[in-house]
């Protein structure tokens, strides 16, 4: 039994749901979300913060900020809380209420950009953070989409902890935001003994590999600004996820007593449909899941709200489109 004195000090890092009834294909699922922050940001706050407070960036009187969609910024919040930091997170309206308010309650504060720029929300949120740090010397900007601390998390933890479960894995399903989840982990099998194709999951109207912008309300991954973190060189394959089938995944996942948030049904359905293309049972296949879902149950878990954006068809689907709990 561990015990422990700081939040950040415990991070389940070794647990995987057998999805292979699921998708119809052998695939492991690895959750992320068994910590005191609810998700896998966890491991690139602590190792931002951390590295601020080794070159001396943080004081007494430092003020953490931070743009965030959501989960950075209750990783962050708890830390901040932790380590007697004030925090400020700029955030947009598309961030889930019960994040907003739970940022709230570990003492962070809040600011919200309704008005998307040149950018799309994320320019907006840049901006905003920008304006800041300009006013007070006290703020202390740890730019998740830059700082290489991000990736550097989990080339040291995340794909480690998977290489040592899975020594004959051959393909790796990673959603792609800030992508440093993406990098670090494509880094590090990059350099393994054997070769490990890398497929990125990404949200149909992101604009991280290029693609046409387009309306996303699923906060977590996808972009409007293109990530300076990433390198497609290290990327095999890309796969599209539109938030329709983000949502009947979630709910289908919901369904079978998983409640997963919208960043795992985005990375769930990626590889459900690589893995049907592709046919290969043989493969030794695995996914990261980002977040679990009690964060999405007034969006993604909500029916009016998936109604009123997506359409009445989108949850009629989800029974025909799941297989028999048999399978």
């Amino acid at each position: 039994m561990p015990v422990i004195s700081a939040p950040q000090d415990f991070n389940e890092d070794d647990l995987y749901v057998d999805l292979e009834s699921f998708a119809g294909h052998p695939l492991f699922l690895k959750c992320e979300g068994f910590n005191f922050a609810g998700s896998i940001k966890l491991k690139a706050a602590s190792e931002m913060v951390e590295a601020a407070e080794r070159d001396g960036l943080l004081r007494p009187d430092s003020i953490l900020i931070e743009s965030s969609s959501g989960n950075l910024g209750v990783a962050l919040s708890m830390i901040a809380a932790s380590r007697g930091y004030r925090f400020l997170c700029v955030t947009d309206s598309r961030c889930n209420l019960s994040t907003r308010l739970l940022m709230e309650a570990l003492g962070a504060e809040v600011h919200v950009v309704t008005e998307a720029g040149d950018g799309g929300f994320l320019g907006a949120r840049i901006d905003h953070v920008r304006e800041l740090c300009a006013s007070d010397g006290r703020y202390v900007w740890l730019n998740q989409y830059m700082n290489p601390h991000n990736g550097m998390a989990h080339y040291r933890r995340t794909a480690p902890a998977i290489a040592r479960q899975f020594p004959d894995l051959d393909v790796l399903f990673v959603g792609a935001g800030t992508t440093g989840t993406l990098m670090g982990c494509a880094r590090y099998f990059r350099e393994w003994h054997r070769p490990v194709r890398i497929v990125a999951v990404d949200s149909v109207g992101s604009v991280t590999f290029g693609d046409t912008p387009g309306r996303r309300m699923i906060p977590g991954l996808g972009t409007s600004v293109r990530p300076p973190l990433l390198d497609t060189s290290y990327v095999d394959e890309v796969v599209h996820v539109t938030e329709a089938d983000t949502i009947r995944v979630c709910h289908r996942l919901a369904r079978r007593g998983f409640l997963f948030g919208g960043s795992t049904g985005t990375v769930v359905s990626g590889a459900t449909d690589w893995l049907a293309a592709h046919g290969d049972r043989d493969l030794t296949a695995v996914a990261i899941a980002p977040d679990l879902g009690e964060r999405y149950l007034e969006t993604i878990y909500q029916t009016n709200w998936v109604h009123d954006l997506y359409g009445e068809h989108v949850l009629a689907q989800r029974t025909a489109a799941a297989p028999s709990p048999a399978a």
